[in-house]
């Protein structure tokens, strides 16, 4: 049986690139961010004083040792589920397995328990997410020598030492949910929470109950943000110390997010907007604001994420060539990703001057979000095994050193980024609220 395979790329892709344009802060966000926006010298103030925070914080624990590397966003548990992938031996195509992470030097990951809402509907997303969770804790019972459950910044640490992958756990979306009830919704998130999950991200691509995403039919309209039932949930994750994900999020729902986060938050798998205009992204406002609150933003390594010229010129290609690329989508050979890795190829044979990122452009912002957010803002949300191609060099989880080497190049402090920053978020959530 194949993998899960995502929605359609092509035409949300031209729609997005082609035929919508190119998004320039945020029309309709909140207050808080018109203030940042527009009062540069508390602005300025703020992000001194955050940056002096994250120094302070990152600084203070595992400056010595092998280095912890954790990846907030990896979408294996698809395979594993669908097609009984065992990720403890070498896998064939994909991204990552657990030989793989040790080459490239990554500790731990999210595995993400991700419901695509087009494919699974009422009570079967309820079953799926069971299903995922289930999977993952399966997978490390049957590993306890190669692998560990964590569900604190203590326990992976503890993975480390042990020469353990430290596996942990999100929920991507609340679509996983399978309900729009608010005390069965309630009912399921603290169950998820108590098999293991660490984290939600409160949208996917698709609105849900509790908000409005970034990339669904609406995504222009700036009257939807988060709703009550979101602002419940949110609350109840605070109570109960699970992370809020703000990734997928439409910019209006980030702001309403952070007016009633009271822990730090990640946003799991986006980029700098600074840099590549997409609305997964996140604006410099945006990435000030997580850090002011000690949280962290994890860079995405999907292509389309993070070079908006390559995007821009991949997308009008493979509408001149609709037929070509259409055959390899809609073919039921190998994987979502193993579809892409031949989309890719195909696509830099009709366009030899095509220039696809880089693993350099990975660490242009991860360098971004450092130098607006301070050190503690930036971490690794890859997205492994959920997109179907990444940037040259990056062929890979084993690749993760060649990402390494570029950022001790310019000078950008490792460790927070590959992990500290990360174990700061997670046990920033951790125990009774203050």
């Amino acid at each position: 049986m194949p993998v899960t395979r995502r929605p359609s790329i092509l035409l949300p892709l031209l729609a997005a690139l082609i035929g919508t344009p190119a998004l320039v802060g945020c029309d309709g966000c909140s207050e808080s961010e018109s203030s940042l926006a527009t009062d540069s010298e508390r602005e300025t103030e703020s992000e001194s004083e955050s940056e002096s925070e994250s120094e302070s914080e990152v600084g203070s624990a595992e400056s010595e040792g092998p280095i912890i590397a954790i990846d907030t966003h990896v979408d294996t548990p698809q395979r594993m589920l669908d097609d009984g992938d065992d990720p403890s031996e070498p896998l064939e195509g994909g991204h990552l397995d657990l030989p793989r992470m040790r080459e490239g030097g990554l500790t731990g990951a999210f595995f993400s328990v991700f419901v695509n809402p087009r494919k699974f509907t009422g009570e079967e997303r309820w079953e799926r997410a069971l299903a995922l969770t289930h999977r993952i804790r399966t997978f490390v019972d049957e590993h306890p020598a190669e692998a560990a459950l964590c569900t604190t910044a203590e326990e992976v640490r503890s993975a480390a030492r042990e020469g353990k992958v430290a596996v942990l756990m999100g929920v991507e979306g609340a679509q996983a949910f399978g309900t729009a009830d608010p005390e069965l919704l309630l009912e399921r998130l603290r169950e998820l929470h108590r098999l293991g999950n660490r984290y939600l991200t409160i949208t996917w691509s698709t609105d849900n109950p509790l908000g409005h995403a970034s990339m669904d039919d609406n995504a222009e309209d700036d009257e939807l943000g988060l709703t009550d039932l979101g602002r419940r949930v949110i609350a109840e994750m605070n109570r109960l110390g699970m992370i809020v994900d703000v990734s997928h999020a439409s910019d209006r729902t980030f702001w309403d997010i952070m007016e009633v986060a009271e822990r730090p938050v990640l946003a799991s798998h986006s980029s700098a907007r600074a840099l590549a205009q997409h609305p997964r992204n996140m604006s410099d406002p945006m990435i000030r604001k997580v850090a002011e609150g000690g949280g962290s933003i994890c860079i995405n390594f999907y292509t389309r994420y993070i070079d908006g010229a390559y995007a821009r010129r991949r997308a009008t290609l493979e509408w001149r060539e609709r037929a070509q690329f259409g055959a390899i989508e809609e073919s039921d050979e190998g994987s979502w990703v193993d579809r892409g890795t031949r989309a890719f190829a195909l696509a830099r044979e009709l366009d030899p001057e095509l220039e696809p990122p880089t693993v350099a452009t990975i660490a242009d912002h991860i360098a971004h979000v450092v130098e607006v957010g301070g050190p503690g803002a930036a971490c690794l949300g890859s997205d492994y095994d959920g997109v179907p191609e990444l940037p040259l060099g990056m062929n890979d989880v084993s690749d993760l050193g060649v990402l390494r080497a570029e950022l001790e190049k310019r000078g950008i402090p490792v460790r927070p980024v590959f992990g500290q920053n990360v174990l700061r978020v997670l046990a920033g959530n951790e125990g009774a609220p203050d």
